[in-house]
């Protein structure tokens, strides 16, 4: 990985991580373009990268985070899930990390789904969440272990199917990010050393830039996100994960073929 492949990889990340369209899949889309998307550290990195873009939320969401007890034991029990399950299907989940095709198919069934969410649930009127609710919308959370699901849709979608409003449901899909992306962190990195591999200087300067420019980029695109969200609601993102869902089936249909000739 080199300095313009980080940044890249960085502004994606950004982008495309709270909105519900799946960061991971566009990082294991941009990355295979790349021809990167194997390496050890490649994977390192689009993991670690994450604590830019949550620190965004600390940042925006600053004063929410001290508004009682109760909001960190609920984001607690949203979390759990995804550390039972994050555990258990560790190794499945690596396997999955490097398939475009998981990804494509993935995309293409979420953006159906986000095209019908609207009607189906509407925007709700519930702003209050309970740990009843927390919970469930933590095991949602969970589906975004599937390359190209996305954690911040099917969080957000959780949320919806509790009656929350778009918005509520939104803001606490940002904040159930951060334990999530975290813990991920932690473990990736253990793993990574585990593993008997070291970062270089090099390697340490590229983990920086990423999270600096996931962190900016994240700050706009969380704001323009909820602005949209709730003038617009999801089609826009359903016809987008459609669209690039079928490109990249696409594409690696014509390199395939490619490759036979």
């Amino acid at each position: 990985m080199d300095l313009l492949q980080a940044i890249v990889l960085g502004i994606i990340e950004g982008i495309t991580e709270f909105l519900p369209v799946s960061s991971t899949g566009h990082m294991i889309v941009a990355s295979s373009f790349f021809g990167i998307a194997h390496e050890d550290f490649t994977k390192l990195f689009t993991i670690v990268i994450q604590l830019g873009t949550i620190m965004s939320v600390v940042v925006l969401y600053f004063k929410r985070f001290f508004q009682s007890v109760n909001f960190y034991y609920k984001l607690l029990v949203g979390f759990l899930p995804a550390v039972v399950l994050g555990l258990l299907l560790n190794d499945f989940i690596d396997s999955l990390l490097e398939n475009p095709i998981t990804v494509a198919v993935s995309l293409i069934i979420g953006g159906v789904i986000l095209l019908k969410v609207d009607d189906w649930f509407g925007d709700g009127s519930e702003t209050e969440i309970s740990y009843r609710t927390a919970l469930k919308i933590g095991f949602f959370q969970c589906l975004a272990m599937i390359p190209g699901v996305s954690r911040s849709g099917a969080s957000i979608v959780g949320g919806m199917t509790q009656k929350l409003s778009r918005t509520v449901a939104a803001e606490f899909s940002f904040f159930l990010a951060i334990p999530t992306m975290l813990g991920a962190t932690v473990k990736k990195s253990y793993d990574y050393y585990d593993a008997g591999f070291q970062l270089s200087s090099q390697q340490v300067t590229l983990l920086i830039v990423g999270n600096v420019v996931g962190f900016v980029v994240a700050m706009i695109a969380i704001k323009t996100f909820i602005n949209y969200l709730q003038k617009h609601g999801f089609k826009l993102f359903g016809y987008y994960r459609i669209a690039a869902g079928v490109i990249i089936l696409l594409i690696h249909y014509f390199i395939k073929q490619l490759t036979i000739i």
